[in-house]
């Protein structure tokens, strides 16, 4: 399995475009740190960030999981390129050549996807740990450790849309077709989100309906946290409005999301083995 990964790597860090890519996704992984610096003094009122709040643990689980999950885009152009260039290069072709089965290509493709889910979870705990342990009014260790469950959901969340990519790619053998692809995707659901609404079914109803669809499956894993904040539920409480809402992360919505990794990996396993390359 490393000899694979390995094998990916070579080809990712030798593509200019990529490499820029990847570089860039890290370092916008880190920017959050740059809300902490985010001050505004007008004269003798002094607003800091940091101290909202937004930093304290364990709600900064929640807050950068959600923030740093919309970067994931920098990492899907370079997963359909990836596959895209092994078609326009017949990298494909010369690696089966080589002796590489189609089996052992599509776990070479997975393990990347794995990889940068990996590094990107860890990469958001150790920043978001540094920040908690500076900014967090709660530094008691049970505190610190609570909710953690949301890097979890953060790692499926990146591996299932990282798997969706992949199949996108395999699908359609171009980069800029695939993305297309996916934005037609997004579309769709929320074309078919509407259609029930509006026709079929009653809010609830509809979500949960939705909640079976890849990209809001991937989507419902991290909800948004910014109603958490006390600032948040204090001016709703001021307005008469109770903002009542569950932000766990449910096993079965991680079930949904797992299962739609697996179907992706195995219909893009499934199109090459078809295909005749």
């Amino acid at each position: 399995m490393l000899r694979l990964l390995e094998i990916e790597f070579i080809k990712l860090w030798n593509n200019r475009a990529s490499k820029i890519l990847i570089i860039a996704y890290f370092i916008l992984l880190t920017s959050i740190a740059l809300i902490a610096a985010i001050k505004f003094d007008i004269g003798p009122i002094k607003f800091h960030l940091a101290e909202q709040g937004i930093f304290n643990f364990p709600y900064i689980w929640h807050l950068n999981t959600f923030m740093t999950a919309l970067f994931k885009v920098f990492l899907a152009i370079v997963i359909v390129s990836m596959m895209a260039n092994e078609y326009s290069n017949k990298t494909l072709k010369q690696n089966l050549i080589d002796g590489l089965s189609k089996k052992e290509f599509v776990l070479s493709k997975f393990l990347t996807v794995l990889s940068f889910s990996v590094l990107s979870t860890v990469f958001v705990f150790a920043v978001s740990l540094i920040l908690g342990l500076v900014y967090s009014d709660y530094t008691e260790l049970s505190i610190i450790l609570s909710d953690l469950e949301f890097l979890l959901a953060f790692f499926v969340k990146l591996m299932g849309f990282f798997a969706f990519c992949l199949f996108a790619g395999v699908l359609v053998k171009r980069s800029a077709f695939a993305l297309g692809f996916l934005f037609l995707w997004q579309i769709f659901e929320l074309f078919v989100r509407g259609m029930l609404r509006w026709k079929v079914l009653s809010k609830e109803g509809t979500d949960m309906v939705m909640g079976f669809f890849p990209l809001e499956s991937f989507f419902n894993l991290i909800k948004e946290p910014f109603s958490r904040l006390n600032a948040v539920q204090s001016f709703a409480n001021q307005v008469g409005e109770t903002v009542v809402l569950d932000y766990h992360v449910q096993w079965y919505e991680i079930v949904i999301a797992l299962a739609w990794t697996f179907i992706f990996i195995y219909m893009s396993f499934a199109l090459l083995k078809k295909r005749d390359l």
